[in-house]
């Protein structure tokens, strides 16, 4: 067995720099990660039944195998250009909580694992509230990627607004 496969499962002499294993993912023309812990899978963007009260990310729910799911843009969640939709979208399917929520993004890249050298705290931007789901930032290669908890984002109040639709 490699040394980088040792760390990636926590054997070896190495274990304080274990890969952490994260899925990438484009966004408005930047790249982000999650842990890949949490997705269930990957869709792609199929229409939705939309909820007339419902905030404007939120682009509706579907029908996964019996779970009726809410379908979150994210592009509109973090305040980006206006999402566009074509062959490359793609509803990443995550477990937030014991909630099941889908996050629709421009495309899905790759799952990478980064070690703990390689992710760098986030910055402070000043803005604590509106950034506090950036937990870091991963660098591989020439690649930055940004690190984001999605509970964060979906903290509170908007899980469990996403819980009422679900229900």
């Amino acid at each position: 067995m490699s040394n980088v496969a040792q760390q990636a499962i926590g054997s070896g002499p190495q274990t304080q720099n274990v890969l952490k294993e994260f899925l990438t993912f484009a966004l408005g023309g930047e790249e982000y990660g999650i842990a890949i812990q949490g997705v269930q899978e990957l869709r792609g963007y199929d229409s939705v039944t939309r909820i007339a009260t419902a905030e404007d990310y939120i682009k509706g729910v579907i029908n996964l195998r019996g779970v009726i799911v809410p379908i979150v843009d994210m592009r509109i969640k973090m305040q980006l250009s206006d999402p566009t939709y074509d062959q490359f979208t793609v509803v990443i399917v995550v477990n937030l909580a014991n909630r099941v929520v889908g996050l629709v993004v421009d495309s899905v890249s790759d799952v990478i694992g980064l070690a703990d050298d390689q992710i760098k705290a986030a910055p402070a931007l000043g803005v604590a509230a509106e950034s506090n789901y950036v937990i870091g930032l991963g660098t591989i290669d020439q690649r930055m990627l940004i690190l984001i908890d999605t509970t964060a984002l979906l903290a509170g109040a908007e899980l469990n607004s996403t819980e009422k639709l679900a229900a």
